[in-house]
């Protein structure tokens, strides 16, 4: 019997990636803070858990000035 996967499946596979704001966003690009809300930071020191996938890394390595990133294992 075939098993559908789905995105869930996929995250744990893959792994998870913990992103944590540690500077604030205050004085920088607008492109550096849009980026930060696409990640689903707001304040500092705040943390989100993201899927580690090529679109996220982008993200990270744009913003790596102002992030801490550890990855999540089970």
């Amino acid at each position: 019997m075939l098993r559908k996967t789905n995105a869930k499946d996929n995250q744990e596979t893959k792994g998870m990636l913990k992103i944590t704001l540690k500077r604030s966003t205050i004085g920088r690009p607008k492109d550096q803070r849009a980026t930060v809300r696409a990640l689903g930071l707001r304040k500092s020191n705040q943390s989100c858990c993201l899927p580690d996938n090529p679109a996220v890394r982008g993200m990270i390595e744009k913003v790596a000035h102002l992030v801490d990133v550890e990855e999540v294992t089970k």
